[in-house]
């Protein structure tokens, strides 16, 4: 293949008679067509609205331009269309419909102060940099230190987003608790080895209820992945109760998170769980009966089977009392497979079968809620201050938050209804537009071959009727 490439014109290889020619001379057009849904969606939940009230503004107002809401807009929507990095909007910050999503009247920039910021109607990575470094708190000798964050906020805004998705209150939640790595590449604050992942990294917590996102907090890796799990559930517990006192809430997670503070605490403030246990000696002992009638029943089907058996279970030293164990003895193609677990669930109301097939093994799902976390760039912790990067997260999971709700309130019933984040900015977000700006209207004139229209549309519809939230 032949090129003759310059900053203006890329020559391709002719196909049949014609030359292929490419130019970055299209005018204003935008890779980001589906800006209008998310546009509906904070219409709706007025998520970064709300995001954006944990921050407090101490700058000089006669010299703001870019005022916090907008910032915290912008930096959002970004992540949310795939935009990682900070110097990305150096050039997005010339993209009108951006702009008109992220709250902008002077689309094109056209009034700004200086004449070199003529045509950028948002703001550079210089000052979305000084949102982010707020984080360390206000400091009026240094200039990047002059717009703040509230952390008892931004976790109460998590929880009330929660309540607030509900018209009327469940019956009964499942509050999933996880820990995973944030691998770190440099000298990051409260940078440490974590045995267990091979690695320096973070160790953050999630706590999620299905598809909603609870808690996100970043943490250094040496420490129990339990470690501050009693005090975020006390926190949630609590707020979830005011709002709802009849609800009954479930906890779920794996073995790390087996300890007795967690466990003891539920006990203590009538809060079921479901937790994995690791496997020992002692465990592998009381479920061996269990192996030999599940050998038994391989022996006449010639399958992998299992055959579940429980028992009331107590450590040497670290358990208070005894409690509820269910053991699974697994025989697959590749041995034995021995799973435990520990519940406070009543045998008499759920069997062992029920609560490790049903209830225990949802929790998987939560794996996908993650991986969806570090499709928005959860694992951009690149700043060397622990609490940047713990905003850093925040944004990310506000990015998850609007289209986690693009998910739930645009495209329940349809086949994306339980798509992927990655998926849906892939096929709903990422559409070729052709943007206008008039005085009254900024019209997107979307492609025509767009193999997704009638899900955009069905998106859109369902959100309009939505209508907004109530302030």
């Amino acid at each position: 293949m032949s090129t003759d490439c310059t900053a203006q014109q890329l020559e391709l290889q002719g196909f049949g008679r014609r030359k292929l020619v490419a130019r970055f001379d299209g005018g204003r057009i935008s890779s980001d067509g589906g800006l209008p849904l998310l546009a509906a969606v904070e219409r709706q939940r007025r998520l970064m609205t709300r995001f954006a009230s944990c921050f407090e503004d101490f700058r000089d107002e006669r010299l703001v331009e870019h005022p916090v809401e907008r910032l915290v807009a912008q930096r959002v929507l970004g992540l949310a269309l795939g935009y990682e990095d900070l110097i990305d909007h150096d050039e997005l910050r010339t993209d009108p419909l951006l702009a008109t999503v992220a709250g902008q009247d002077d689309a094109l920039g056209q009034k700004r102060r200086q004449a070199r910021d003529r045509g950028k109607p948002l703001a550079g990575k210089s000052t979305l940099h000084r949102l982010e470094w707020g984080a360390l708190g206000k400091d009026d000798t240094n200039p990047y230190r002059r717009i703040t964050v509230d952390p008892e906020a931004v976790d109460e805004f998590f929880v009330e987003v929660f309540l607030d998705a509900f018209d009327t209150p469940p019956e009964q939640i499942t509050l999933d608790l996880d820990a995973t790595d944030d691998p770190l590449h440099g000298t990051q604050e409260g940078r440490f080895f974590h045995g267990y992942y091979g690695h320096y990294c973070y160790l953050p917590l999630y706590i999620f209820c299905g598809d909603h996102l609870l808690c996100a907090r970043l943490r250094s890796s040496n420490r129990d992945a339990s470690a501050g799990s009693v005090e975020e559930l006390e926190r949630i517990v609590g707020r979830i109760r005011e709002a709802w006192p009849e609800v009954d809430i479930w906890v779920r997670a794996d073995s790390g998170f087996a300890r007795e503070p967690l466990m003891r605490w539920c006990e203590d403030h009538g809060v079921e769980y479901i937790v994995g246990l690791a496997r020992n000696a002692r465990l592998e002992r009381a479920l061996e009966p269990a192996f030999e009638r599940a050998e038994d029943l391989c022996a006449e089907s010639g399958q992998p089977e299992r055959v579940y058996d429980e028992w009331w279970y107590k450590t040497r030293n670290s358990w208070s009392r005894e409690r509820r164990v269910i053991g699974k003895a697994e025989i697959t193609h590749r041995g034995p497979n021995p799973r435990f677990i520990v519940t406070s669930l009543d045998a008499a109301a759920l069997d062992a079968a029920t609560v490790y097939e049903r209830i225990y093994c949802a929790r998987g799902e939560m794996e996908n809620r993650i991986k969806e976390q570090l499709s928005l760039f959860a694992d951009r912790t690149s700043a060397h201050w622990l609490k940047v990067n713990q905003l850093r997260l925040w944004f990310s999971s506000v990015a998850y938050l609007l289209v986690s709700e693009l998910r739930r309130l645009g495209l329940a019933g349809t086949q994306m209804a339980r798509a992927q984040c990655g998926t849906i900015r892939l096929k709903l977000l990422k559409i070729g537009a052709r943007i206008q700006v008039s005085v009254r209207r900024v019209t997107v004139s979307l492609a025509s071959s767009h193999p997704y229209q009638h899900l955009f549309l069905h998106a859109a519809r369902s959100l309009i009727r939505a209508g907004p939230q109530p302030a």
